[in-house]
């Protein structure tokens, strides 16, 4: 029978075989880039990859998701996930973007499908495979991102989804209920290979719309009720908020205005924003998010308009396992210098979120990130210009940490599922998330 460590560089030696078509992978999804819940040409790309590499798997789910079934040779044990998502935001100003969508991987995703596919093939070795317990699930998810909140709310009222990240749907789903532990690693702008450590902020999403009266604006603007006031006196409010945040809370509330009027020469009477308040802790982000709801029923009262403003259920806060992070900084100990990786405390919040973080209340899960992108995260700069740190050194060491988990009869595994600290059940993650879904109204006629 092969050591672990024998298993382990038959993964990284087919890998490395395979590179180039793993990478042409990464660089296929992000020539072609998808924003969430419409990521078709993503989905079908992945699955006709599942397919040629013989893993059985289920498509469509929640609209666009893949989940893969990879059985091992050596008995039964744990079932762990090796993720990978599927969407884009949407960046006109991108050198690499859909001419009509905008959609541009600005935040690296393709790299992360190219890992996942990458960890996956390494393992698919039979000899590999044959010798791990337990079963490899690779899974691609859709819309992590939390962007185009209208059009999501319209998939809402159609019925084709309840939540609108898509781990969140996941889980609603169920596609998670015989996963036991997952893992996925990101991309950054980072000169090292690999960072492990920290957290995300909880967030809550908002849509906001203002309703006045048009009138002209010229003429009779006596006769109106400008909802861009009533917008512009709200936001005055939330900065005038923000000395009560508190810094370790880590708080960010931020959006944009997506519909400021129909023309200038009539007093804006619909007018919609979409928020978002950030904040380190479940707590937090509930009570932040309270404030800010009263700047904008403030703004409404101001000029006597009417606001709607509807809270959506975002993210809640990344805990990595830690013995899931000690499996990854050993194996990525053996693929690079240790000066080459970043060790982060836990506690250390860099105010993004993600629905890794929703998946981390209720399973072990690790969500390390890796070098090889350049510019600023999110905007037209954010490129990769090293895959071989962004994505094939992610595939072997998420390889390796499998191995680490499913060998010995899935030893290791066992004993993280035992010893892990659940915060929720996928049952309380729903209704405390359901919770957070509220309309909140305001007209000056009341």
């Amino acid at each position: 029978m092969p050591t672990i460590e024998e298993l382990k560089a038959l993964a990284i030696q087919e890998i490395d075989k395979r590179k180039d078509e793993i990478i042409g992978h990464a660089k296929h999804i992000l020539n072609n880039p998808e924003v969430g819940f419409t990521e078709f040409k993503t989905s079908k790309y992945v699955s006709e990859i599942f397919s040629k590499l013989g893993i059985e798997h289920d498509a469509n789910l929640a609209l666009t998701g893949l989940k893969g079934n990879i059985d091992c040779g050596a008995g039964d044990g744990p079932n762990v996930s090796v993720i990978g998502e599927l969407d884009s935001l949407r960046v006109f100003e991108h050198p690499i973007h859909d001419p009509t969508t905008g959609a541009a991987h600005a935040c690296g995703h393709h790299c992360q499908i190219g890992s996942m596919l990458g960890s996956v093939i390494g393992l698919l070795v039979p000899e590999v495979r044959n010798n791990l317990s337990g079963s490899i699930i690779p899974i691609a998810v859709p819309a992590e991102e939390f962007i185009d909140v209208e059009q999501r709310m319209q998939l809402r009222d159609d019925g084709k989804i309840e939540f609108m990240g898509g781990k969140q749907e996941f889980i609603k789903l169920g596609v998670f209920d015989d996963v036991d532990m997952a893992m996925m690693c990101h991309t950054s702008a980072t000169n090292t290979t690999f960072g492990v450590g920290g957290t995300s902020n909880a967030h809550i999403v908002k849509y906001v719309q203002f309703t006045g009266q048009a009138a002209h604006a010229g003429g009779s603007p006596h006769l109106g009720i400008n909802a861009l006031n009533a917008a512009m006196i709200a936001l005055s409010g939330i900065n005038a908020n923000r000395e009560t945040f508190k810094d370790t809370d880590t708080v960010r509330v931020h959006g944009i205005l997506t519909r400021g009027g129909q023309a200038v020469s009539s007093i804006p009477s619909n007018v919609t924003l979409e928020w978002r308040v950030r904040s380190g802790t479940l707590d937090a982000v509930v009570a932040n998010s309270t404030k800010v709801d009263r700047c904008f029923t403030a703004g409404a009262m101001a000029v006597g308009a009417k606001v709607s403003i509807t809270n959506i259920p975002g993210y809640m806060p990344r805990l990595d396992n830690p013995q899931l992070q000690e499996l990854f900084l050993d194996n990525a100990g053996t693929l690079t210098d240790k000066n080459d990786i970043d060790i982060i405390d836990n506690s250390y919040n860099g105010g993004g979120s993600t629905d890794m973080g929703d998946l981390s209340q209720i399973m072990p899960t690790l969500h390390p990130y890796v070098g090889g992108g350049d510019g600023v995260g999110h905007s037209e700069t954010y490129l990769i210009h090293d895959y071989e740190k962004a994505v094939i050194q992610p595939a072997k060491a998420m390889a390796c940490v499998v191995i680490d988990l499913l060998s010995n009869n899935a030893a290791k595994a066992k004993e993280i599922k035992d010893k892990h600290s659940y915060n929720m059940t996928a049952s309380q993650y729903l209704q405390f998330q359901r919770d957070r879904a509220e309309v909140i109204t305001y007209s000056a006629e009341n």
